[in-house]
């Protein structure tokens, strides 16, 4: 995305794409009416129009809210419910949609009530639009179409045209015939399944909306749908970047899928940029020039599809990106007076030369923009001056914010400061602000740790964390299309503050109370970064529902210490709970660059190991020991601690401690304590598994099976695993190969509650959600969502499932979102504990130390204990003669993780 504002501001700026040209021509329609009935307050109606045509949406409220209160004590409905309209719309455009919610609530009830069908079914279709504004689009779907699948399934068929439900605003439309109606409630129906990620069912409504629209609103659906198109060849292209990692059959299909949808989102902005000049609507012919803008540079950015050429009436002696650029630089003045031309003018002065640049404007400085300083800062002022002639705070406060990080990036300290500082004096501070606010005091604390006054700084980061954490939720669940500038526009804030405080702590002169509390406090702020990352892989905050307000004190047993890893952008912190309420701080002696080059190749070691198991060198096991756990070594023998759980960062996910290597003792680090690992603490509930109820669900793949053009090969030995499981827990139910689908899963999960869930089949975590599935015995995907809906009709909710045990598990080198998809699958799939493999080994091994693993649970061990148990039996495998001696390399015991509750 081309920046942050389009985030945060976008939805408030830009959201009402369809309703408003429609219904506000048909509100002043009536107003004519009104004019005639009730003169004086007619006056005040038709001032309020009139600076409302102007721009002046702040002045035109006032004379329209006298005139409401003139017709509510005449209890006039009618004209009162017109008079709401217009004020939703302008509330609307000075993005308070909750004002504007308020009106349109109104407006609704009154037509509902009146009996007016169809003009009730078009305001529905404006408070969805109104909800997708606030970041609530599954409250607009409800409204629009009657149902919302808040866990979409992968394979699930889309929404047929007669699901809609009766009231819904596009079943009203439908039945009466209303064509603008129809058109306005499946582009927004459009938008707000855009919004939530579901691009699939955004194309199909917009699709549907185009096949009927007429010409004057045609540029808007077709702008629209240019973004779903866009947002869907990001998913592809991400997806053919993951299988490839993977070495997936399908990574050429999801490629050239990329590239059709690529085309077609040129292909409608194209479309719609040419109505729009028809038409000469500049407003609308600037907005699809930004969203070609955005495109030109995410086609620069991949070079795979510089065959991909999109249409202009320009000459073709400058790339498309100059084009288009050169074209809004020459419109932008003709613009009235808006946020449009607020937001487009701070788009334009923050365009970067590079396309690798161009994810956010605020947070990294990029190396060159497009256009010089002189002309940058020309834009921004001029976005000042607009938005002070409209008296919006809001947009007034973006443009300020926009010209300090201008000379942040500078080094000009103090103008910086001095903008960043009219921003939040211009901000406004009630909720639906605190994007802003929580913007610009990162700025500030930014521009004061780059002035060497850390103090001062520190003050300013914890208000911007404090925030964020408020409104997390509401911008990652409310739009995926922030999925993936997660990087840019949320993560370094953790970091940054999380640094402040470790380094803080890591002072000499520091005090002994206040260092124990700055390592607290970086913890907790690292802690709430993981559940920031599962949500935003996720897409959804069903995890915040199992997070527990314990701190880590309070979780920690007599003999188990915690280990939290933090990649910052030079270094690398492990912080070490003790169970004393001890914290130690270690940073690692060697650049982030080198410690994750040894990181990759130990894993790929490890991974090479079945290729030579006759022996295996520990190099870069004892290299990361050293680093990672030898500095604590002393704390760790004082407490006698037994179990350790580590909470990993980065491409730390992918890596099997249990096969870190002391070389004074010559034992993998497996072989002195239990392990585990969990994605956060606040999703730790640690529990024993219960010895009344051991019932178990055993679901395996024993036959070679494809899916989607990749094989999967058989898995013979799973048959002794599901026999010898079998015999340890007499009460269990298996379903194999054919039996094993989602329908009889689902069935079995919804008779019996099974504390055991046993899976031996292939399991692959791709870099969104989407590719993360494991292959079920009829030759289809089961994603992890689709397993936690299953999962979530037990009886007392998945959370009753003990124990998920996923025992063929595929995650690519290097695809850290992918190990963070591994990391989070207890959560996702609302277990309390899941077992899982790094990477898919022999069948044979797996089948040997599961048996052993379940041997541990039979007898009363704690799984942490249980599977540190069978990997050690591995380890001497040369010494136990029904063992392969092959198995005691690390390559077949050291990829099986303990996840979630360790007890």
């Amino acid at each position: 995305m081309l920046n942050p504002y389009r985030k945060s501001t976008q939805r408030q700026v830009l959201g009402t794409l369809f309703l408003v040209s429609l219904v506000f021509c048909l509100s002043f329609a009536q107003i004519e009416r009104i004019i005639a009935q009730t003169p004086d307050a007619s006056q005040l109606v038709q001032k309020g129009i009139e600076l409302y045509k102007a721009g002046d949406f702040r002045g035109a409220i006032a004379p329209w809210q006298t005139a409401l209160k003139f017709y509510q004590q005449s209890k006039n409905g009618n004209n009162e419910a017109i008079v709401s309209e217009n004020l939703a719309r302008a509330y609307q455009q000075l993005g308070d949609n909750e004002k504007a919610l308020r009106n349109w609530e109104r407006v609704t009830k009154y037509y509902r009530d009146s009996g007016k069908e169809q003009q009730y079914g078009r305001m529905l279709t404006e408070q969805a639009q109104t909800y997708s504004n606030l970041g609530q689009p599954g409250k607009a779907i409800a409204l629009l179409c009657g149902t919302f699948d808040s866990q979409p399934k992968s394979d699930t068929k889309l929404q047929e045209e007669s699901n809609c439900l009766l009231g819904s605003a596009l079943q009203i439309a439908r039945q009466h015939k209303d064509k603008l109606g129809e058109v306005a409630a499946l582009g927004s129906l459009g938008e707000a399944y855009r919004l939530r990620g579901k691009y699939d069912n955004a194309i199909k409504y917009l699709e549907q909306a185009d096949k009927i629209t007429e010409p004057t609103h045609k540029a808007k659906v077709l702008n629209s749908l240019g973004n779903a198109y866009l947002n869907k060849a990001q998913q592809e292209k991400i997806r053919a970047d993951s299988a490839q990692k993977l070495g997936i059959a399908k990574a050429d299909e999801f490629q050239k899928n990329a590239i059709a949808y690529y085309k077609k989102a040129g292909d409608s902005f194209q479309s719609s940029l040419n109505l729009t000049r028809q038409q000469g609507d500049k407003v609308s012919q600037m907005q699809v020039l930004l969203n070609l803008i955005q495109l030109d540079y995410r086609l620069q950015n991949w070079n795979n599809l510089t065959s991909i050429s999109l249409k202009s009436n320009s000459t073709r002696e400058n790339s498309p990106s100059e084009i288009h650029i050169q074209e809004a630089l020459n419109l932008l003045d003709k613009l009235p007076n808006s946020q449009t031309k607020i937001y487009a003018a701070i788009d334009l002065a923050n365009l970067p030369t590079s396309s690798k640049d161009a994810s956010s404007s605020l947070m990294p400085c990029s190396s060159n923009r497009k256009l010089s300083d002189s002309q940058a800062t020309s834009l921004l002022l001029n976005a000042v001056k607009t938005a002070q002639s409209l008296q919006d705070t809001r947009s007034q406060s973006f443009a300020f914010g926009a010209l300090g990080h201008f000379y942040e990036c500078r080094q000009e300290y103090k103008q910086a400061l001095d903008f960043t500082q009219k921003a939040l004096w211009s901000a406004d501070q009630k909720m639906q602000a605190r994007d802003s606010v929580y913007l610009w005091e990162w700025q500030t604390g930014r521009i004061l740790k780059a002035l060497d006054k850390e103090p001062e700084a520190l003050p300013s980061y914890q208000r911007a964390y404090t925030i964020l954490e408020q409104i997390r939720s509401d911008i990652l669940s409310a739009e995926r299309d922030l999925q993936f500038d997660f990087q840019d526009v949320i993560k370094p804030l953790y970091l940054e503050l999380a640094q402040l405080r470790l380094e803080e702590a890591s002072l000499a002169s520091v005090k002994t109370e206040n260092r124990k509390e700055q390592l607290k406090n970086a913890l907790e702020t690292i802690d709430s970064l993981k559940l920031a990352e599962l949500q935003n892989f996720f897409g959804n905050d069903c995890i915040l529902t199992v997070t527990n307000p314990k701190n880590v004190d309070e979780l920690l047993g007599k003999s188990t210490a915690v280990f939290s890893s933090i990649f910052l952008n030079k270094n690398i912190a492990i912080l070490l709970s003790l169970p004393s309420g001890e914290r130690k701080l270690e940073w690692i002696e060697a650049s982030r660059e080198n410690v994750i080059e040894e990181i990759q190749k130990f894993r790929q070691s490890l991974e090479d190991g079945t290729l030579n198991p006759g022996s295996y060198d520990t190099t870069h096991a004892q290299k990361l020991y050293d680093w990672f756990v030898r500095p604590f070594k002393e704390s760790l023998d004082k407490e006698q601690i037994k179990t350790l759980v580590f909470v990993q960062d980065g491409i730390l996910r992918i890596v099997p401690m249990a096969a870190l290597y002391d070389k004074e003792q010559k034992k993998f680090l497996v072989e002195n304590y239990d392990l585990a690992y969990t994605p956060s603490l606040k999703l730790t509930a640690p529990k024993a598994l219960s010895q009344q109820e051991k019932r178990a669900l055993i679901l395996g793949l024993t036959k070679q099976v494809e899916v989607d053009g990749t094989k999967y090969s058989a898995l013979p030995n799973v048959q002794y695993e599901i026999d010898t499981l079998k015999k340890q827990f007499p009460e269990n139910k298996p379903l194999i190969n054919e039996e094993f689908n989602q329908e009889k899963l689902a069935r079995e999960l919804n008779k019996t509650v099974y504390p055991i869930v046993h899976i031996a089949t292939h399991a692959q975590f791709g870099t969104i959600p989407e590719d993360t599935f494991i292959v079920t015995g009829n030759g289809n995907k089961l994603t992890i969502n689709e397993l936690e809906t299953s999962l979530r009709q037990i009886n007392g909710g998945s959370r009753a499932v003990e124990l998920l045990a996923l025992t063929a598990c595929q995650t690519a080198l290097g695809d850290e979102r992918a190990a963070l998809g591994l990391a989070g699958v207890a959560v996702q799939a609302g277990v309390r504990s899941a077992l899982a493999t790094l990477w898919s080994v022999s069948d044979a091994s797996t089948s040997q130390l599961m048996t052993e693993f379940y041997s541990g649970i039979k007898s009363g061990m704690s799984k942490a204990q249980a599977l540190s148990a069978a990997q050690r039996k591995l380890i001497q495998a040369k010494k136990i003669e029904d063992i392969n001696d092959q198995y005691d390399n690390p390559a077949y015991w050291a990829p099986f993780i303990m996840i979630g509750n360790w007890l």
